[in-house]
């Protein structure tokens, strides 16, 4: 799982939903990407960067628990 991208999802106050309308995929496919099932393109992780003002590295992070 990506806890830091999950994290800062939750610190902004959006669903999974939300994020997924933003970038203009369908949930089921950003759920992949936060869970760490699939990496996603790098659009979409220069619009999460922007949108949460993080670093893709650090939102990218895969968590080991």
């Amino acid at each position: 799982m990506r806890k830091n991208l999950k994290e800062a999802r939750q610190k902004a106050g959006m669903t999974q939903k939300q994020v997924a309308e933003y970038l203009g995929i369908s949930e089921h496919a950003y759920q992949k990407i936060e869970y760490g099932k699939r990496i996603g393109k790098i659009e979409n992780w220069d619009k999460l960067e922007d949108l949460f003002e993080i670093s893709q590295r650090h939102l990218r992070e895969m968590s080991t628990n």
